[in-house]
C-alpha cells in the first residue's frame, strides 16, 4: 500500500523558516519524482517543486525559486524535503507531497499518482 506522510509544518513568523519531510512507502523510491505543492484557502492546489529522485534533478516554479529547496536524504532513501525560507504570509497554506512515477507527468505537468495528507503550514505576520 502506497503512503506518503508529510511532517514539519506549524505556525512561524514572517521571514522564519521551516522543513517539511515526506517518508514513503509501498514504492520503489528511487523510480519516482517526488513533488510538494500546496493549496491556499480559497485557491487551486498548486505544484510548487518537484525531484527527480534518481539523479536528484530539481525543478520549481518560478515562484518559490530562491526561497524553497526540495531534497532528499541519501541516508534515508524513503524521505524527501522541502525547506522554506524567508516565509511571507501569503505562503500559508496546506502543503502537500505528491509522487509520480513518470518525471515529465509530475515536474512540468504537476499531475501525481499518489497524494499525502497535508501539512498546514500558517505565516503570521
Amino acid at each position: 500500500q502506497v503512503q506518503l506522510v508529510e511532517s514539519g509544518g506549524g505556525l512561524v513568523q514572517a521571514g522564519g523558516s521551516l522543513r517539511l519531510s515526506c517518508t514513503a512507502s509501498g514504492f520503489v523510491f528511487d523510480d519516482y519524482a517526488i513533488g510538494w505543492f500546496r493549496q491556499a484557502p480559497g485557491k487551486e492546489r498548486e505544484g510548487l517543486s518537484c525531484i527527480a529522485t534518481a539523479d536528484k534533478s530539481t525543478y520549481y516554479k518560478e515562484s518559490v525559486k530562491g526561497r524553497f529547496t526540495i531534497s532528499t536524504d541519501n541516508a534515508k532513501k524513503n524521505t524527501a524535503y522541502l525547506e522554506l525560507n524567508n516565509l511571507e504570509p501569503e505562503d500559508t497554506a496546506v502543503y502537500y507531497c505528491a509522487a509520480a512515477a513518470r518525471i515529465y507527468q509530475l515536474c512540468s505537468r504537476w499531475e501525481a499518482d499518489y497524494w499525502g495528507q497535508g501539512t498546514q503550514v500558517t505565516v503570521s505576520s
